[in-house]
């Protein structure tokens, strides 16, 4: 369906083209005499500036991601009008996707329904400006896809990948289950009589199927688009200093569309309550008999019930 704005730009266009009234082409367009004449009121500048400051920034992202920013900054303006000035400003992008055929396979991703439950860990690689070869480290957790720590180094050995899970666990507490690929370092002896000793549940995905480790493979994405492709380093220390600084915008800042458009941070916040009442429920569960057991508040009552369907 042809919108008045396109019919004001055909009238136009007929009018300069052919030397007729305004009336005979309004008719043969469609196009009633006030529309044509009408002067919209709309005041888009502060939209505009927000999306082009977006852009600029985020020049990989796309409009439901400046949408969830947008929402999280506090401003109130709805997805029609963001979605109508974001394609206005031609800032649509197209995304080329990689064709794969579809194998699905069984052991699927799920997120746990509490923190450290299931880290996820990988590597990535790149270069610095004299051509020296890095690694980059990640660590997330699948709760709330909380990026835990991002380690830059020439060479991470095992040794050094237990080093900087005994930081997180310090910070954080110990997780039941670490999900790796099948690289080197978490393959080694060192890393599985660490995983022994810390009781922690080794998990390593099929070779060849990054897609079971898709939560840190998204992440990946983001990290790469946001800070390795968008910037030239000098030396590793600079990269983790960019890094570090990110990484607290990413947890504080970034909406995910499967966290409800929440930041890692700001989703575990709105479930603490939950996850507090639910530990106290298994608590009184274990003292009492269950058939003897009620809920006094109904909607903590309500997402128990949601949560233990997960």
């Amino acid at each position: 369906m042809v919108g008045p704005c396109s019919k004001r730009q055909a009238f136009h266009y007929l009018k300069s083209k052919y030397d007729e009234s305004k009336s005979l082409i309004c008719r043969t367009i469609g196009l009633h005499r006030s529309t044509l004449n009408r002067i919209s009121t709309k005041d888009d500048s502060e939209t505009e500036s927000k999306l082009k400051e977006l852009a600029e920034r985020y020049p990989t992202r796309g409009m439901d991601h400046y949408y969830g920013k947008i929402r999280m900054q506090g401003l109130i303006w709805n997805r029609k009008r963001v979605r109508r000035v974001y394609n206005k400003m031609g800032l649509k992008m197209r995304r080329k996707h990689k064709r794969r055929i579809n194998r699905p396979y069984t052991e699927g991703l799920t997120q746990p329904i509490f923190p450290n439950v299931t880290w996820s860990m990988d590597f990535m690689s790149d270069g610095l400006e004299d051509g020296r070869k890095i690694r980059v480290l990640n660590v997330i957790d699948d709760y709330n896809r909380e990026c835990l720590s991002i380690e830059v180094g020439v060479s991470i050995c095992s040794q050094r990948v237990t080093r900087v899970l005994d930081w997180i666990i310090e910070l954080k507490g110990k997780p039941t289950r670490v999900r790796t690929d099948n690289g080197p370092e978490f393959t080694s002896h060192h890393y599985m009589d660490w995983c022994e000793e810390n009781n922690i549940e080794p998990m390593h995905i099929q070779p060849g199927k990054p897609n079971q480790n898709g939560y840190v493979e998204r992440f990946n994405r983001t990290f790469r688009e946001d800070v390795l492709d968008a910037y030239i380093f000098e030396s590793i220390g600079q990269l983790q200093i960019k890094a570090d600084l990110w990484k607290e915008e990413y947890n504080t800042g970034h909406p995910h569309k499967a966290l409800g458009r929440m930041s890692p941070v700001g989703f575990e916040n709105s479930r603490r309550k939950v996850i507090d009442a639910y530990e106290i429920v298994k608590v009184k569960i274990n003292d009492s008999d269950e058939s003897t057991l009620t809920i006094s508040t109904p909607s903590i009552g309500r997402e128990l019930s949601e949560l233990s369907r997960k």
